[in-house]
C-alpha cells in the first residue's frame, strides 16, 4: 500500500492558488483511475483506489499548508505506511512553470508543508517536485503562491495535471524515474517536421566576358561615332 499526498490549502477561497498545485495532481489521478469518493478522514480529504496493480490511498491535508504532518502523520500510521511508500505532491519555487522533478529525502527548502511533513513521519519521503516558477524576491514568495494561477498557464497546467495522471502507475510501481520521463515526453511541445520544398535548380554561373583587344584610344574613338 502506498499514500499520495497532494498539498495545498483547504476551501475555495485558495483553490486556484498556486500553493494548491499538490491538491490539483492528486485529484487529476483520482479522476482518470476511478478512485472511490473523496471522504473526511484523517483530518483532511482521502480517497481509495489502485494504480499500476498497487492500492492506493490519496490525500489532501486540510490543517493548511503548515499543519500538513498532522494529517500525513495520522494517516501513514492507520495504514502502518513507512515514509519510503509515501509520497507528496508539492509546489517547487525552483523550478520553471511545467518543469517536474521526482526526489526522495532531504530538506524542505523552506517549503513549509515539507518541514511539517518531516517533523510527523522524517525525511525519507519521496517528493513530486512540480515548478511554479519564482516570482524574482525572497520578498514576494508568500504572496506569489497565494495568488492564482494566471490564465496564461491554463495550457500547461492542464497538459501537466493530464500528464501527471497518465504517468502515476510507474510511481505506485516503484519507478519514479519512468514516472519523470513520461511527464516529460507527454510535456514536450510538438515539433512539426519541415514541409518539404521542390529544390530549385541552380543557375547555370555566368561565363566571364572575354578581353576587349581594343586600345583606350580606340574605346574613346567608338563611344563618339
Amino acid at each position: 500500500m502506498q499514500l499520495f499526498v497532494g498539498l495545498g490549502n483547504p476551501g475555495a477561497k485558495y483553490a486556484g492558488n498556486r500553493h494548491n498545485i499538490g491538491f490539483m495532481a492528486v485529484d487529476a489521478i483520482a479522476a482518470a483511475h476511478g478512485f472511490g469518493p473523496w471522504r473526511a478522514r484523517f483530518q483532511g480529504q482521502a480517497a481509495e483506489g489502485s494504480l499500476g496493480g498497487e492500492k492506493v490511498i490519496l490525500l489532501k491535508p486540510e490543517t493548511f499548508m503548515n499543519l500538513s504532518g498532522k494529517s500525513v502523520g495520522e494517516a501513514a500510521r492507520f495504514y502502518r505506511v513507512a515514509p519510503e511508500a509515501v509520497t507528496v505532491f508539492h509546489d517547487e519555487l525552483d523550478l520553471a512553470p511545467a518543469r517536474l522533478r521526482v526526489k526522495r529525502g532531504g530538506g524542505h527548502a523552506g517549503h513549509n508543508g515539507l518541514r511539517s511533513i518531516t517533523g510527523h513521519i522524517g525525511a525519507e519521503f519521496q517528493r513530486v517536485r512540480l515548478g511554479i516558477g519564482h516570482p524574482g524576491h525572497k520578498d514576494r514568495v508568500a504572496a506569489y503562491v497565494l495568488q492564482d494561477f494566471a490564465r496564461a498557464d491554463a495550457g500547461w497546467l492542464d497538459a501537466l495535471m493530464r500528464a501527471i495522471a497518465e504517468a502515476a502507475p510507474w510511481l505506485a510501481e516503484g519507478k519514479p524515474d519512468r514516472f519523470q520521463t513520461a511527464v516529460a515526453q507527454r510535456m514536450a511541445p510538438a515539433r512539426r517536421a519541415p514541409e518539404a520544398h521542390a529544390a530549385k535548380p541552380a543557375a547555370a554561373p555566368k561565363e566571364p566576358p572575354a578581353p576587349d583587344p581594343r586600345s583606350p584610344m580606340q574605346k574613346l574613338m567608338d563611344r563618339f561615332r
